[in-house]
Parts: structure tokens; sequence; C-alpha cells
């Protein structure tokens, strides 16, 4: 027999007026169990709404499911909730703080006298079971007012600060308190007793007994708010997932991230470090990570060339009368190093390098002929992430910009947008990134961080747009994220395990022009202001390094390795052999070295697969007696017997092809 397909979710429902949502979704026949059951609805204006909400007009609204996205994040704010319960069922004194869905999971904040330890986690998770199988409903509750909510709330201080800045909330705080109204959860069991509470907005699961699979996953400090200034809370981090099966799977995608995480393979390979005297955020390249640092390098300054883009350089500092042209003080100054103070001027180490281009684009006239200018450099530059955003090379404090300026006219714009993206598209298959889609980052128009008129940035918006539909990459929307300066496009790029990262951005910038006084002589002999159209390829070398790292694995393909080739003799006397065919691979440019250690041929074999050469070339009586060599590869793959013609041929062959995938590659 058949399995019985599940159920089409309908797009909308009637719930009539005095009638449950849930009651109209059973009526529909829609599911209520299962990996696709229904667990929220959402009314005409966008809300999301509980089941067992009742309109007081006959109301179409649209079934969420437990696997969409905002059903994603029902289950796990609800999972959140079970999380304090089970908590403060543990530890009594446990005062709450918040507690979102987040990416893959959620958080709640607490504050208890002692840090959680793992065995705390373990009971934790055993005692949110509990929970679950019990099925407590989630009830909403209105408070009639402010004062009310206090006198119940009394004994939890950071609930009342939040009843108390409950119109003036950041984003995370927006899942307790929102709407114009104070709303309160409750937990009620099996014979409608109230067991536990929580001050929220909503909406939640009908029943704990929908949370299918959970996992604790760990602890960690965070400031009430985000804030230094604030109260140290303790963190719990976990996650959940609408069956069993995902929760694994997601679990295995951890586990396979972490043997992938690019701090621990960069120790382990010997390419970068992060030693303290620097600083946090200061990387160092060890001789083998600056191989691939410079064949990264040395490719992109030389396709910049080939697109038309003139190499200049600029200074690690400036006045800060620069950045106030520029705009960036005061709106980036936040995430700038603070000023060093000589000769009676203020210097600051450059965040960018946009300011410093325009400069050279003022240097002397322009003419229309010249446009696009493109101006490209590896620009050092230096930002104040705080400490706690800090992750290796793909969170650091000072890196390096594949940055580059195109000066255009007003017409010229979109062309020279689709050129870049282009440009950028090609850049990254070149280092083995092939899935792709854009994010179309626009201004928050209620914000003040954004400056030029709303004609500018409908303009620069439209532009972006455009060329971004017209890639055929799916396009999404980042409301509120351009730059003070302008919309952005960012190309995010998936790696070998699904991941996302933000690679690229194309930037369209309509302020600085103006600021600068930049001018070119039109055809008509007028003077006009060009469109600057900022964009970086990697982002920042560091960053795409780190990104390589992971995406790899560390088994960089055979043009980006460290070493190429390790030539390994079967025993000593057939070291001078190997030599030879070394000398002869070098004058190729191939990077090979030979391994004369006193470790048995096994052991050198596991030593250069650890340090995951691409070619491991084997020598013996046989090969010293016919002029051969024998390959082993990555993978374990192996050919005996390559005349040594044929086998510089072959390693020159894949190398120079940059090919990112086979058995020397793998």
């Amino acid at each position: 027999m058949s399995a019985r397909p599940d159920p089409v979710v309908a797009d909308s429902v009637v719930v009539p007026a005095g009638t449950t949502a849930a009651d109209a979704v059973a009526a529909a026949g829609l599911p209520r169990i299962g990996p696709r059951a229904v667990v929220v609805v959402r009314d005409p204006s966008g809300r999301l709404r509980d089941l067992d909400w009742a309109p007081e007009l006959d109301t179409e609204v649209a079934p969420v499911t437990i696997d969409s996205p905002e059903g994603l994040a029902v289950l796990r704010h609800s999972t959140a909730h079970v999380l304090a319960q089970a908590v403060q069922d543990l530890f009594p004194e446990a005062k709450l703080g918040i507690g979102p869905p987040i990416e893959n999971g959620f958080y709640y904040d607490f504050d208890v006298e002692k840090p959680f330890q793992p065995d705390d986690l373990s009971k934790i998770e055993k005692r949110m079971q509990q929970i679950v199988k019990a099925g407590q409903t989630f009830r909403r509750r209105e408070y009639a007012s402010a004062e009310q909510a206090k006198m119940e709330l009394a004994h939890e201080p950071y609930k009342l600060e939040l009843v108390d800045i409950k119109g003036d909330v950041d984003a995370a705080e927006v899942m307790e308190v929102g709407h114009g109204e104070l709303t309160h959860y409750d937990n009620l069991d099996s014979g409608g007793e109230r067991v536990w509470g929580d001050l929220c907005r909503g909406p939640h699961l009908p029943s704990t007994r929908m949370i299918p699979a959970f996992k604790l996953m760990r602890s960690a400090a965070a400031y009430w708010r985000g804030s230094e200034k604030n109260p140290q809370l303790q963190r719990i981090y976990g996650t959940a997932w609408p069956s069993r099966d995902e929760l694994k799977a997601y679990l295995t995608r951890l586990a396979e991230a972490e043997r992938r995480d690019h701090r621990k393979l960069g120790s382990e390979l010997d390419l970068f470090s992060f030693p303290d005297e620097l600083g946090s955020g200061l990387p160092v390249f060890h001789p083998k990570g600056g191989v691939i640092k410079r064949e990264m390098e040395d490719y992109v300054r030389a396709r910049h060339i080939e697109e038309g883009f003139q190499y200049v350089g600029t200074p690690h500092i400036s006045k800060e009368g620069l950045f106030h042209t520029s705009g960036h003080l005061p709106y980036y100054a936040e995430t700038m190093f603070p000023p060093m103070s000589m000769e009676g001027s203020d210097y600051y180490l450059k965040a960018m390098n946009c300011p410093m281009h325009n400069l050279i684009f003022r240097s002397r006239g322009r003419s229309y002929r010249e446009l696009p200018l493109r101006l490209f450099e590896f620009g050092s530059v230096y930002r104040y992430e705080k400490s706690g955003v800090i992750h290796g090379l793909t969170r650091v404090r000072g890196f390096a910009q594949d940055d580059s300026h195109s000066y255009v006219t007003r017409e010229d714009a979109p062309h020279e947008i689709e050129h870049l993206l282009t440009f950028i598209l090609s850049l990254l298959r070149d280092f083995g990134l092939d899935d792709f889609y854009l994010e179309l980052s626009t201004r928050d128009p209620k914000s003040d961080k954004f400056i030029g008129s709303d004609e500018q940035w409908e303009t620069g918006t439209r532009v972006l747009e455009e060329v971004a539909v017209a890639s055929g990459l799916e396009l999404v929307p980042d409301p509120g994220g351009a730059a003070y300066y302008g919309p952005k496009i960012s190309v995010q790029a998936r790696d070998a395990i699904g991941r996302t990262w933000q690679m690229s951005t194309i930037q369209y910038d309509f302020n600085q022009p103006a600021r600068f006084g930049l001018e070119y002589q039109a055809a008509d002999g007028s003077r006009q202001e060009p469109v600057m159209i900022h964009a970086a390829k990697f982002g920042s070398i560091e960053r795409f390094l780190g990104v390589l790292v992971e995406h790899y694995a560390g088994a960089f393909p055979a043009w980006l390795a460290p070493v190429q080739v390790v030539g390994i003799p079967i025993r000593d006397d057939h070291g001078g052999y190997l030599e030879e065919f070394a000398a002869r691979l070098r004058r190729e440019g191939i990077r090979i070295e030979v391994d004369h250690s006193t470790d048995r041929m096994q052991k050198k074999i596991r030593t250069a697969q650890q340090q995951k050469i691409p070619f491991m070339a084997i020598a013996g009586d046989d090969d010293v007696t016919g002029g051969t060599v024998s390959f082993r590869y990555r993978d374990g793959s192996q050919r005996n017997g390559v005349p040594l013609d044929e086998a510089i041929a072959h390693v020159v062959e894949v190398v120079r092809s940059r090919v990112n995938t086979g058995p020397s590659a793998a």
C-alpha cells in the first residue's frame, strides 16, 4: 500500500467570527501534525496569530507551517520558553532576560549566581524533554496596563525594564514586547493550571508536544541588551527542528563545519596564526599561508588589469579632515580606531580606501574620454571590531581589500555595474565557488544614518536592481542594510557544505563625488559630476582565504596549494634522483619539496596526506632504473611508472589549468 501524500496547505482559510483559527484549520482539512503541521496563521495585516485566536469578524488568514521560515521561528521561540521554564524549575533563583529565535536555533539569557556547566545543560535538556512530553498548552493573555504587568513581574527585574521601554525596543526585544500592547504567555498543564509564564508577544505553538526535536548546544556570557555597561548574564544556545532527521542532519553539518574550521586547519597546516602580542583580530601569515595569499593577489591583480583597472597605492593613515569630507566621520566613527595626534593634527588609520581614490581622481582635470576611470588597489584598512565578534580570518581588525572604484557618467553606470558583477562572478568561479544569489541592500527611510535625497536613492536602487534581475540570479531584499552613502548589491556564495558567505559588494555612490567636488568635462564642454561605483571582489583577502580553507577543507586545488608536489624516496639513496626531478619542476614554476626525513616511506605518505599536498611523487629502484616516478594523490588513487617527461607535463598541466576537481585537487 502506497504512503498517503501530505495534504497540500491551502493559501488561505476563512476564520468565522468567534471561531478559533484552530477550528477553521481543522474544518478545512489542513494538517495539524507531522512535518508540515500548521502552527500559527497570518492575519490580513501580516501579523502572526496563535491558533486559539478568535477574530471578532470573519477573517481570511494564511496558514503557516512549521517547516516554513516563520514557522521555524515560532517553533524555536516556543522551545526557548520551554528552556526558560526548565532553568527556573532547576535553578529557582534564576532571573529571566530575553529568549528570541535566531538562525538555526534560539537562545535565552539568565541572571544566575554561577555560570552554567556542561552537566547543568544535560539536566536542563532532560527537564525540557519532560515538559515537552507533558503537552503543556501555551495560552496568551493581555495585560490591562503596564502597572498590572509590573505587579505580576515584580520578581523579574529585566522583564520590568522591558515593560518600561516597550515603546523603544531593539530587534531582539521585539520578540518580548510589541504591537503597542503588553502580553504574557502562560504554560498550562493538562488540567488547565498555570505552571509557568513569561512576558512575550508570541505567537507560540499550541502545545509543547509540537516540539519534535531540539538540543541544547552551549552556554556563554552575554551582556544584558548587548551593552557592556549592563550586567553580564548567562546565555544558553539551543537548536530546534521539525523532525529528528532534520536535527540529525543539522548536527552532522555542524560536525563537518567544525572539521573544516579554518582556525584549526590554519594551525595544522602552518598557514597563519594570531599572536596575542599583536592584539586581537590581527593575523600573521606564515610562509605557506603567504604562498596562498600571494597567489591570490597575483592572480586577482592580473585579472583587474585585464578588465581595464589601473593599479594605485595609498597610505594607511590620513588626517581627520579627509574622513569628514567623505562623510565617514561621524557616520562610521564607531568602527574606526581612535585618532593619533601629531604635529597639531589628528590622524586616523584608514577604515576604507575610497576617500584616497577620490583624491587621485581630483588630482588633475578629467575628460569624459577617460571614463570609465577604474582605480584598484590592495588597500590595508583597519576597523575596530568589538572583541566579541572577532573570529579567525573571517572577522578581523586589520585586512587588505581588493578595492576598486569606477568613476562613470550617469548614463554608463548600469553598464559598469553589469561589467563589475560579471567580473566578480567569474573571479569567484576561478576559485571554485559557483553557487550564488544576490542581496539588494536599501535605505531605511526611518533612519537618520543615511545621506542623500530620495531621488538619488531611488535612482541608485533602481539601477542596481535592474542589473541584478538581468543577471538571472535569485535576488533577496535587505531593507535598511545599505551603506550610509548609497545602496549596494552583495554576492552571497554557498560553499561545499551549503553554508552562505557574503563575499563581494557593489555600491552605487552619489554622495562622495559631490562631497569631494569631483568633475569631468563632458563632450559639450560642460562640467559634470561622475557617479562612483565601489566594488570589493573578495571583500578582504583575509576573509576570502578563511572561506577558501573551509570550502576546500584545507585541500586546495593544485594551483593554490603551498606545496604542490612532495618527493618521497623509498630509500635514502633514491633522494638524489628525486632532487633532479624536483629541479626540473622548479624550472616550470612548480612548488616542490623532497622529504629527506628519517621517517619510513608510509609515515612520509601519511604526513603528506595530513598536509593535503596534491601530488606525492614516489621513487624506488624500478623508477630510478626506468626513468619514472609513481604518483599518489590526495584521494588515495595512484599512477605507477610514469616517465619523467610525462610526469612533469602532467603536474604542469594540472597546476596551470587551475582545475578545482579531480584526484590531484581533491
